[in-house]
C-alpha cells in the first residue's frame, strides 16, 4: 500500500562527518594523556665472578674442505681427493688422542656432497664429535 505514489524512496546513507570528529577529539584526547619518555642510558656495573677455567681443551682435528672438493687435513700441505683416503688420514689422526673434535672450515662454493663425505669419513674413523666452523659477518675472523 502506497500512500506516495509518485515518489521515489530515499536511499539511506552515512554521513561519516561526526565519524571524523569523533575520531579526532579521541586523536587529540590521546595525544595529550600520552607521556613520552625517553630512555637514557643506564650506567650498569655487572658482578664479576672468579670461575675456573677448563682444565684442558678437546683435541681438534682441523679438516678444511675446498670449493672444487679438495680436502686439506690439519692445515698440511698435502690435499686428499679421495674420500677413501680421508677416512684413512681422519682414522690415524684420531688414533691415541682421547674424544677428539672434528672442526670442519668448507668452502662458502664447496658442494654439499663433499661435505657429507666428510662426516662419513669421520664416522668411518670413529669420531663421534663434529663441529663446523663458520665466519661470522662483522670480524672477518673464523669462529665456530
Amino acid at each position: 500500500m502506497s500512500f506516495h505514489p509518485g515518489r521515489r524512496r530515499e536511499e539511506p546513507e552515512i554521513n561519516f562527518i561526526p565519524l571524523i570528529d569523533l575520531l579526532l577529539v579521541i586523536l587529540i584526547f590521546l595525544m595529550v594523556t600520552t607521556t613520552y619518555s625517553k630512555f637514557t642510558e643506564l650506567q650498569v656495573d655487572l658482578p664479576s665472578a672468579n670461575a675456573e677455567q677448563a682444565a684442558e681443551r678437546p683435541v681438534e682435528i682441523v679438516v678444511a674442505v675446498a670449493a672444487d672438493g679438495r680436502y686439506v687435513l690439519d692445515a698440511g700441505a698435502a690435499r686428499i681427493v679421495s674420500p677413501e683416503a680421508l677416512s684413512a688420514e681422519l682414522a690415524r689422526a684420531a688414533s691415541g688422542r682421547k674424544e677428539p673434535v672434528l672442526v670442519i672450515h668448507a668452502d662458502a662454493g664447496a658442494r654439499h656432497q663433499s661435505v657429507v663425505a666428510v662426516l662419513e669419513a669421520a664416522r668411518q674413523a670413529g669420531i663421534a664429535r663434529v663441529t663446523f666452523a663458520a665466519q661470522s659477518g662483522t670480524s672477518g675472523a673464523g669462529a665456530r
